[in-house]
């Protein structure tokens, strides 16, 4: 039967502003009295209990569930209503203890009881799947009968499947181990009386300030900053995670909680409004506590709701479900996730700059030591006219002078650089408050011009005063183009930061490069340095070539318009305007030919050196095209990225200064002939058997392969028989790959089956290239990397080589083999990576290119080769791009005849069957896994 609301005991009136209907015990207990009337065995008096108060309490959390749904945002009053329900029920339960299961007639002194709530419940703050942090307090030893109330509580409690965290402690057991115990002390903090005897809670606070708190505020304030940043470390250091703990990371609740903490240890205060009279927050940095602990709090209860339990990571397929749920909706330009987690960022920035306010303050009251900078051990520099030291950091000698000069905003930043002393949060404060005065006019003043390029060249880290100056707002300030990419996410698995934390990364990187810190990692780059280039132009360039992300244009080229009225507004010359301009609308340039194409195709290399023109302009691409893959995110660069972008730089260079008549391909033959017989010479070779093995290859063998494979290659071919497979596993440390080499009979679909094999054992193919002998072989080789984008571990390769071996003798069926592990993992399934199929003649002289960019899969490099093998097409080399959850696959192909795909319909039809080959690989995964 269905209970009315009033028959549960809710109330529809809600006790708090904005608040839901909420359990009332008023309501409810005569009802429960009611219904517990004649009752007589204690289970089944708790039985009934236990059934209305599910009923009741199912009742009032739907209505909460409801209201939040209606208001997605309105988390204060949700957490609250939540906390009251739970009141009601602890109070309910309690009632039933000691009325029915355990009543007293006359009470002594020993058998008093308080109920109290502690922690987040204590603070009155409860997401839907909190744990209920109960402490059963006593004047002394725990009685017979309050621990048979306390047991006969507990069991109501867990039949009611919540999760308790319980304790029962006499107030000197309170008093000592929150002596001893942080955790302990900080949930004692935040006691609230719930049920029973009133008076002994009254002692338990009352003594808690007197005998504890007031005497250990120092301790309790460095417990809590340890803690903290403990825990930020724990959760990746960085505020812009892109998978955030909401409850735990950087800018996150308990951030907020600590300073809550902190300033009801010190100030008795009991919401965070009152520190204003205080001086310690002014009204609009409350105004920010205020909205960010209201939209995280929205967050974290919309993860428990979802995920049906106490979730706090949100993880990318959650933030598509919250960002919905919270009213964020896709546009042309970018997806409502991406702006969710834009917000997302910026209220973790602004939980940032409060608790570096807040911090200052308690360093004014001597309740927290400065930090020690280590400046004792560093030259004092003396410091220009209206800044001061004031406990090693630096300071603004008087507000009024500060602010009647805009230009002083940036010379604070400039003059931290300078001494390396970090900035006064009280400096901050002021900064923060005074953006309005960086106008149109300072924006194009030179001599604010000047201080800002001097940030970016002079002091040799830049990163540092960028990163401040962002997360102030500064930069966006100075540069308000920059202010849409602020905190922006980019939605996916490749870039690890935002794309204005990814810029400053990028500006590091270039910094660090140009501090000589890897000469050996980067020697190309460090070399370009070295030997000088145009600094001003490299440094804007990188600090700006994502500028035009997250509009519906493509964001190299908007970034390139947007960039060109800066370096005006900067009075670059027009020779450094256009260099910039055409850096960042080229930026993706170098990494993508690089990485999608065979660059040992003579045309894709003259095409490259047409797009780059100049040397000068070479040297610039490449070093800034290394900053932006670094700036990726940790493990992003590799050494095959590495060799990719040298040989690449190397080629065109060659072009560039010698001209195009490098690239005749006979010479390029004659070249790569000439060495393979010198290196067999030297591996003892007779002249009639090298005369042999070159003579048994086509023309197109030899410019597309390093003369150490095809060394590799004339020896596996030597004396093969017709039903003989040969293998040549090899680290090539150079390159983070082991070289796979394969020679067998040639046959139609070789070159799939070796893909499934391969990747069958868990290899990410990175370039292949497959050849076939004029007396029938097939010659194929393939760089491969393991998961983590490292060589196989030598102990692995015997296993690698018996699974090729299986699976080209069909004992494995590699299509079958997939279909178990093809499937997304839950966290990748939100990112969209529509497929698109596009086929160029132009990109080689020999070869049609059909690059296939989609979303990655175990069994997708299989499943795209066995097809365009089943149309009788002729795969020469392939290039696997991958970023994150998506991957680029060019190949380089032929038809039957050995001609380009130049028929429209038969370019349409094999588009189709690609497209379908994707979309069955990945529908068979997820029937096989469901």
């Amino acid at each position: 039967m269905t209970r009315t609301a009033s028959e549960s005991g809710i109330q529809s009136a809600p006790a708090l502003p904005g608040a839901h209907a909420i359990f009332d015990p008023e309501s409810f207990l005569p009802l429960l009295d009611e219904a517990l009337s004649g009752v007589k065995e204690p289970r089944d008096i708790r039985a009934t209990t236990v059934a209305r108060l599910v009923d009741a309490r199912n009742s009032a959390m739907d209505d909460i569930t409801a209201g939040f749904q209606g208001h997605p945002r309105a988390a204060r009053e949700t957490v609250r209503a939540i906390a009251m329900l739970t009141d009601g029920v602890v109070t309910a339960i309690h009632h039933v203890a000691t009325t029915y299961l355990h009543s007293q007639h006359a009470s002594s002194e020993a058998e008093r009881l308080a109920i109290l709530a502690v922690g987040g419940y204590g603070r009155a703050e409860m997401a839907p799947g909190s744990d209920v942090d109960l402490l059963f307090l006593t004047p002394y030893k725990i009685t017979p009968w309050a621990e048979s109330v306390v047991e006969s509580m507990l069991y109501m409690l867990w039949d009611l499947k919540l999760k308790i965290g319980h304790s029962i402690r006499t107030i000197d057991d309170c008093l000592r181990l929150g002596a001893s115990d942080m955790t302990i002390r900080t949930s004692l903090v935040e006691h609230r009386l719930i049920a029973g005897h009133a008076a002994l809670a009254h002692e338990l606070g009352d003594r808690l300030w007197s005998e504890l708190f007031e005497k250990t505020i120092p301790q309790f304030v460095e417990a809590k900053l340890e803690e903290r940043s403990a825990r930020h470390q724990r959760q990746g250091g960085q505020r812009y995670v892109l998978e955030p703990n909401v409850k735990e990371g950087k800018g996150g609740l308990r951030d907020l909680q600590t300073l809550y903490w902190i300033a009801k240890y010190i100030h008795h205060v009991d919401r965070a409004v009152e520190l204003v009279a205080m001086g310690v927050f002014t009204r609009d940095e409350h105004l920010a506590f205020w909205q960010a602990e209201d939209f995280l709090w929205a967050v974290r209860c919309h993860l428990h709701l979802i995920a049906g339990r106490p979730v706090d990571v949100l993880s990318f397929d959650m933030q598509v479900e919250v960002a919905s749920r919270m009213g964020y909706s896709d546009t042309r330009a970018r997806r409502g996730v991406e702006y969710f987690m834009q917000d997302y960022f910026r209220h973790a920035t602004r939980v940032g700059e409060l608790t570096r306010v807040f911090l200052t303050a308690l360093e004014a009251q001597h309740v927290r030591s400065a930090p020690f900078l280590g400046r004792l051990f560093r030259k004092r520099r003396k410091l220009k006219a209206g800044f001061v030291d004031h406990h090693g950091r630096l300071a603004i000698q008087n507000e009024a002078e500060f602010t009647a000069d805009p230009l002083n905003i940036l010379r604070l930043f400039e003059e931290a650089l300078r001494t390396g002393i970090l900035i006064h949060p009280d400096a901050m404060r002021i900064v923060a408050a005074n953006l309005d005065l960086i106008d149109d006019t300072i924006r194009s003043d030179p001599e604010a011009i000047r201080i800002f390029m001097d940030l970016l060249l002079k002091h040799g880290n830049p990163e540092r005063s960028l990163r401040r100056m962002n997360e102030l707002g500064v930069l966006a300030a100075f540069i308000p183009e920059f202010e849409p990419v602020v905190a922006m996410m980019q939605f996916n698995l490749y870039h690890h930061y935002t794309v204005d934390e990814h810029s400053i990364q990028c500006v590091a990187a270039l910094a660090e490069i140009e501090r000589g810190e890897h000469p050996s990692d980067l020697p190309l780059s460090s070399e370009i340095m070295e030997a000088g280039v145009n600094r001003r132009v490299l440094y804007l360039a990188t600090l700006l070539h994502d500028i035009g992300k997250g509009r519906p244009e493509d964001h190299s080229i908007l970034g390139a318009r947007i960039v060109r009225r800066i370096a005006i507004r900067f009075g670059f010359s027009a020779e450094d305007v256009e260099t910039v301009e055409w850096l960042v609308r080229n930026h993706l340039l170098m990494s993508d030919v690089a990485q999608k194409r065979d660059i040992s195709d003579p045309r894709t290399l003259r095409d490259f050196a047409k797009a780059v023109k100049t040397r000068k302009r070479l040297d610039l691409l490449l070093v800034l095209t290394t900053c932006d893959i670094r700036g990726v995110g940790p493990g992003v660069w590799n050494n095959w990225k590495a060799a990719l972008l040298r040989k690449l730089h190397l080629d065109t260079a060659t072009i560039l200064e010698n001209g195009m008549e490098d690239l005749n391909r006979d010479r390029r033959q004659n070249e790569a002939k000439r060495s393979l017989r010198h290196l067999l010479i030297a591996k003892g070779w007779e002249a009639r058997e090298i005369r042999a093995e070159i003579g048994r290859h086509y023309d197109n063998y030899w410019p597309g392969l390093p003369t150490e494979t095809q060394a590799v290659f004339a020896e596996l071919l030597q004396e093969i028989g017709a039903d003989e497979i040969r293998i040549d596993l090899h680290p090539d440390t150079d390159r983070d790959a082991t070289r796979a080499a394969f020679v067998l009979a040639d046959h139609p679909g070789i070159f799939s089956r070796l893909c499934g094999a391969l990747t069958l054992m868990g290899a990410n193919v990175v370039d292949a290239r497959t050849y076939t002998t004029r007396d029938g072989y097939a010659t194929a080789v393939f760089w491969i990397q393991d998961a983590e984008g490292h060589p196989f571990a030598e102990d692995r390769l015997p296993r690698l080589r018996q699974t090729i071996l299986r699976t080209l003798s069909g004992e494995i069926v590699a299509r079958e083999a997939f279909a178990t592990r093809d499937k997304p993992k839950k966290r990748n399934r939100e990112f969209r990576f529509p497929t698109h199929v596009t086929f160029d003649d132009e990109g080689s002289d020999i070869y049609t290119i059909i690059e296939i960019d989609t979303r990655d899969r175990p069994g997708l490099l299989y499943d795209l080769t066995r097809t365009l093998a089943a149309n009788h097409i002729q795969i020469v080399s392939a290039v696997i791009a991958t970023y994150g959850a998506q991957v680029v696959d060019s190949f380089y192909v032929k038809d039957m005849f050995g001609l380009k795909l130049h028929s429209e319909a038969k370019r349409n039809s094999l588009e189709k069957k690609l497209r379908s080959a994707i979309a069955d690989g990945a529908k068979r995964a997820e029937d096989k896994n469901a």
